[in-house]
């Protein structure tokens, strides 16, 4: 179906590789390794100089790519959209049923991603983990030969990654072509028919007889490296003047008949580690909206946060000169063209991109959080040349420059491979020593459940009247 042979540009190389009809393909390797050139090779849109190295059996448009990348493009489309004087944003919004074919609207793949009661928001009212979902179905209902899918399981919850996994299986056996391309060895499906690993941009094809092989591969692709050494941070936080750095008091957050939170209420202590979890959709980002002030509800409801309430005439700059922040959100809006280095100094300032001068003493602090989060000396990098992953490291990176009191963390781990991710997980461990950050903590994977997080609040879907309240940590 797809055959590569003595493929080599700069950026990738491919000795030989067959993708026959049926196959399940998984591909792994760690950030900045090539994997982000395997979609743009497998598409056609990679090319090698003066030779014909990739032969497809089938026309590209067959072939579809689910990707972080993909997912930025739509919605930077959906903001082009929404950024009109004429008519009203339910006028240009592209809904989530609008991405999938009319005639399928009742097809149960759409209940068993739990994308129902989402078809009629807008796709830039989605969480990351939903837009993922919808761009899988919406290529699975369309009919793809090959769907080739960019760390899918990454932002889903436990539930939503049982079954996209068990969607995908069906769809592989009813005759889909897959290629998983993936940044974790827990990501591999039990059913995964070939492998293969990519470091270095060499791709390698693994025996599938050889099982024992495999593993070794595996784990040398993923031997540990040397820890980082942290920055110093300056102060502690045990002498904060308030009992609570977060208080919120019966708050809910709607948007027309729909309500993401109801009732809510929050007290954090200073280093008071909070962790939060709950169902893609459930209103973790939401909540945190609440706490950064990203949110304008904020302003209706009883929210204090770092001692002021929301509304009462704090400056919204203050506050967040005293937090890190680092979330999918962020990561979307961040578009502006600068190199690695101009983004993590606009920590200092909570912009994006930089339009202050910056003094030599914020530019060693930030490279030294690059070089931590293992980006030291690449600085002058284009931030979007990167990978996803790099890019999230960057984002770290940029959240930290500043030592704030307040860290808020909207599934930091996103893209990472297991390296990096427990490279931050380390880096979590170091500031709970420190004593010096407060977190706030959202994850989906159980293997991120640390015991230095003081309190686990769960939510849950559909909000009734008495959701939204906290649960003991299953720490």
């Amino acid at each position: 179906m797809i055959r590569i042979t003595a493929f080599a540009t700069p950026d990738l190389r491919v000795d030989n590789w067959t993708i026959r009809a049926g196959d399940a393909w998984c591909v792994v390797g760690p950030n900045g390794s090539g994997k982000q050139f395997i979609d743009q090779l497998l598409l056609g849109q990679l090319k090698a100089d003066g030779r014909e190295s990739v032969i497809h059996d089938l026309p590209l448009s067959a072939i579809n790519l689910v990707s972080f990348e993909r997912q930025q493009s739509i919605f930077e489309q959906e903001l082009k959209l929404a950024a009109t004087d004429l008519l009203p944003e339910s006028e240009t919004a592209t809904l989530t049923i609008d991405f999938l074919p009319a005639e399928k609207c009742s097809d149960p793949l759409i209940d068993t991603l739990n994308l129902r009661h989402r078809l009629d928001r807008p796709y830039t009212q989605l969480s990351t983990g939903e837009s993922r979902k919808l761009l899988i179905a919406q290529a699975l209902l369309n009919g793809a030969e090959v769907l080739i899918l960019d760390n899918p399981f990454d932002s889903l919850d436990h539930k939503a990654c049982e079954n996209l996994a068990a969607a995908l299986k069906a769809v592989w056996q009813a005759g889909t072509t897959l290629v998983l391309l993936l940044s974790n060895r827990s990501d591999i499906p039990s059913w995964c028919s070939a492998l293969a690993t990519v470091q270095g941009g060499l791709l390698q094809c693994l025996d599938n007889d050889d099982v024992a092989h495999q593993k070794r591969v595996l784990e040398a692709l993923f031997s540990p490296t040397e820890q980082p050494d942290w920055p110093e941070q300056a102060w502690q936080l045990e002498d904060f003047p308030h009992d609570d750095i977060i208080n919120i008091a019966n708050a809910s957050v709607r948007y027309g008949e729909q309500v993401v939170l109801r009732n809510m209420t929050l007290q954090v202590a200073p280093l008071e580690h909070t962790l939060i979890t709950g169902e893609n959709g459930a209103g973790k980002s939401t909540l945190l909206g609440l706490i950064t002030g990203d949110n304008p509800q904020c302003y209706n409801n009883d929210v204090r946060v770092l001692g002021y309430r929301r509304g009462h005439g704090e400056s919204i700059w203050e506050l967040k000169q005293q937090m890190g922040i680092v979330s999918s959100e962020l990561h979307r809006l961040y578009r502006v063209r600068c190199d690695a280095l101009t983004v993590a100094c606009s920590g200092f300032f909570d912009s994006i991109g930089v339009y202050e001068r910056v003094n030599e003493v914020q530019i060693n602090i930030a490279k030294q959080w690059l070089k931590a989060a293992g980006l030291g000396g690449r600085g002058s990098e284009p931030f979007h040349t990167m990978s996803y992953g790099e890019q999230r490291l960057v984002l770290i990176a940029r959240a930290l420059v500043k030592s704030p009191l307040l860290l808020v963390l909207d599934e930091p781990t996103q893209g990472l491979d297991e390296l990096n991710r427990s490279r931050i997980l380390d880096l979590l461990k170091t500031l709970e020593a420190r004593r010096h950050t407060t977190l706030i903590f959202v994850s989906h994977r159980q293997d991120e459940y640390l015991p230095l997080f003081k309190r686990h609040l769960h939510l849950t879907m559909p909000v009734t009247a008495d959701q939204n309240s906290e649960k003991p940590s299953t720490q």
